[in-house]
């Protein structure tokens, strides 16, 4: 293979625009959502900076600045973005991508107005998901801003307090309880409600809560979620604020419940067979439904954040010694400041391409949802003609699409075949779901975890200033902001199990063998975006998957089994590296492939091209050493180091023998345990990485001449 040569094209003068994330991001041709995100932004760095900037986090009270911020988001089409246009909305269809959009312009401010914004939308997910008609058309339609209406637009909030699917705890421990409180013949009967909410996000403007219970009477089976409002009879308590350290332009707190409903309140409705009222979805049904999208937002609050610290951190940077005396305006220090050591500019590298891959990862998500929706839709409507409804019917006979989706993939099918299974809707449904129910978490788990990380490193840049009050940008707020983010729709162990059940399916694995394939083709026609390093890292990955599903430990104990999440959670993390990489080298194809269509994108798209590709590059490199260190430990951590005096170890140095050659005594070679096939591999992926400290290289000197605003664009 020969030697890729770069282009040699000049560095990029801006940081990339609205036009160049329009179509890394699949929303060019989409005037609405471009909308929306000109609207958000107004409100982000518009009242909601003015709100931080003058200490509106500084108290946990719901006040009326926080108050005056909701109706703000009703006024920019915010809180409206989430319904249908017969409900009051604008945006027709899945709402996945403007979602993601809108807690992205958010939370690039702060992480507690976009929280705010997300958590009705959290309170209405479930009635949108699973509700009946005559739920969501009342409880939507309430929870729009009034057009030509007097009335306040309806708030709600989310009341579930634990558990939810895959966390690996009994689904069925819920604090709250339902039961029938009267029941007249031939009228609708009313239920008690008795709920206790924990950290419950948007409850100080609630006028309505869905809380998920269970039952406490043998006439009503199993759990549910219902709907409870502020006028029915009984307690709707909101509680005490939460004394957060993070997040406080959102409202928290603990609620209490007692309160008398109508069965009519069940989410998804009920039937009553042999006296025994019987909810149409349990709560976990309902639950799973609605955390695989809703995690994805909160992701990318995180990648906001990343890419938000850019502009104030090479800021800080260059102007770190202006005002000194000694340092004369025209001179080199004077002009780049701290920008003139490579650390400096090499760490803020890592910053930017991890922000990169976080929000090409988080909206890749959000546009699976948008396609998978409609689908999902069509596949609950095929099955219910067929008399098929619930989880494990739905699951037994979607195996024959399963089965036919690995047809298209893996087969052979002739033209006539291959046509009619890919306008087979339930066939497209399976293969999009195996993907989706992989992605989200690993956008949840990989954006917010090492998110996380990676925010203390951009803190960590702006010096002493980094940790104050003022600092531009508001990176301390984001920094402490960022750990809750890590644990909302449930903690990273909660990711990592979800994906050790998921990532394992044969039909996502066979796709995931595609993508490996489209590395491999990337790398041919763009060697410099890191995706050859990437395809090897993936290869590395599947063959150390399987590995440990046929292997035992030193003691005989299978390697991948449920408890042995020191096996499975770290090949969740191995695998959310890859997935975040691949994404982010995908929106820089799709930036080539359209960008000199746009004029507004054309006329600098070669540089540009080759700092973001150069982005790619130290991401999948990095990418590439957390897998290589993640499954050598995998595949040799669990074989018993060999002793000294051990049979197969006779004709090794023994200790006394290196002491006699003045060498310092180190334990036997354990290599001889290992496996020759990985060797193989964990060689070519060393030599894959060729070429990747050049691009940081070329990447930190782009970071140092790229211009920047005059101030910030929001207020200090």
């Amino acid at each position: 293979m020969g030697s890729s040569s770069v282009s040699q094209v000049g560095a990029m003068l801006t940081l990339p625009g609205d036009a160049v994330r329009q179509i890394q991001w699949r929303f060019a041709d989409r005037f609405d959502l471009q909308m929306l995100v000109q609207s958000t932004r107004s409100v982000a760095r518009g009242q909601v900076a003015r709100m931080v900037a003058s200490g509106e986090r500084n108290t946990h009270e719901w006040t009326p600045a926080k108050d005056e911020m909701m109706r703000a988001f009703d006024r920019a089409g915010i809180t409206a973005a989430f319904m249908e246009p017969e409900e009051g909305g604008f945006i027709a269809g899945p709402k996945n991508l403007a979602m993601a959009l809108i807690a992205f312009e958010l939370a690039w401010v702060d992480g507690g107005a976009a929280t705010a914004s997300l958590a009705s939308c959290l309170a209405l997910a479930p009635i949108h998901e699973r509700g009946t008609a005559e739920q969501s058309a009342h409880y939507m339609s309430l929870a729009a801003p009034p057009q030509d209406e007097d009335r306040p637009p309806k708030r709600g909030a989310f009341a579930l307090t634990e558990p939810i699917p895959y966390v690996g705890v009994d689904t069925g421990l819920l604090s709250g309880r339902i039961r029938i409180s009267e029941w007249k013949e031939g009228e609708e009967p009313i239920l008690q409600v008795e709920k206790r909410g924990r950290f419950i996000t948007n409850i100080a403007g609630a006028s309505f809560v869905t809380a998920a219970v269970d039952s406490d009477d043998e006439r009503i089976k199993g759990s549910c979620i219902v709907i409870l409002e502020e006028t029915d009879e009984g307690t709707f308590d909101r509680g005490t604020p939460t004394k957060k350290l993070v997040h406080q332009l959102s409202s928290t707190g603990d609620p209490i419940f007692s309160l008398k409903v109508p069965a009519s309140r069940i989410v998804g409705g009920y039937t009553v067979k042999d006296g025994v009222i019987v909810p149409t979805y349990n709560h976990s049904e309902i639950i799973e439904a609605v955390f695989r999208r809703t995690r994805i937002g909160v992701g990318l609050m995180t990648s906001a954040k990343l890419l938000s610290a850019i502009e104030p951190v090479i800021r800080y940077q260059r102007g770190r010694f202006r005002g000194a005396e000694a340092i004369k305006e025209g001179s080199l220090r004077y002009e780049l400041g701290i920008q003139q050591r490579e650390d400096a500019l090499q760490r803020l590298v890592d910053v930017w391409a991890t922000g990169e891959a976080g929000t090409a990862l988080g909206f890749t998500t959000a546009r699976l949802y948008d396609e998978l929706d409609p689908l999902e839709k069509q596949k609950t409507a095929l099955l219910a003609e067929r008399g098929i409804q619930g989880g494990r019917s739905e699951m037994k006979a979607l195996r024959e699409s399963e089965t036919r989706a690995l047809e298209l993939l893996t087969g052979n099918p002739t033209e006539e075949r291959r046509a009619e299974l890919e306008a087979d809707p339930l066939v497209n449904y399976v293969m999009k779901d195996a993907v989706a129910n992989v992605i989200c978490p690993a956008t949840k788990l990989w954006n917010t975890g090492y998110g996380a990380t990676m925010m203390r490193e951009a803190v960590s840049l702006m010096g002493g200033y980094g940790i104050t009050e003022d600092c531009p940008g508001f990176l301390a707020n984001k920094w402490m902001d960022a750990q809750l983010e890590a644990t909302y729709e449930g903690p990273e162990a909660v990711q990592r199990r979800q994906l050790t059940i998921t990532m394992t399916n044969e039909l996502f694995l066979t796709q995931f063998r595609g993508w490996i394939k489209e590395m491999r083709r990337i790398a041919s026609e763009r060697p410099g975006t890191g995706a050859c390093t990437l395809a090897t890292a993936m290869t590395m990955w599947l063959w150390t998957l399987k590995y440990t599903q046929e292997s035992k430990d030193a003691d005989g104990n299978k390697l991948y089994q449920g408890p042995r999440q020191g096996v499975t959670f770290a090949l969740a993390d191995a695998l959310s590296w890859l997935m975040a990489a691949r994404c982010q080298i995908l929106d820089v194809q799709e930036l080539e492939a359209r960008g000199g269509d746009d004029p507004a994108v054309a006329e600098g798209l070669p540089a540009t091209l080759q700092f973001l590709s150069d982005l790619c590059h130290v991401q999948s490199a990095r990418a590439a050493g957390e897998v290589s260190r993640i499954c050598a430990e995998l595949v040799y951590g669990y074989n018993r180091h060999p002793a000294w005096d051990a049979e197969q170890h006779k004709t090794c140095f023994m200790s006394d023998e290196l002491f006699d050659c003045a060498i310092v005594a180190q334990p036997p070679c354990a290599g001889c345990a290992g496996s020759a096939d990985f060797l193989k591999l964990q060689n070519k992926l060393a030599t894959c990485l060729t070429g990747s400290r050049l691009a940081k290289d070329r990447a930190a000197i782009t970071v140092s001449k790229v211009m920047i605003p005059e101030a910030l664009d929001y207020p200090a």
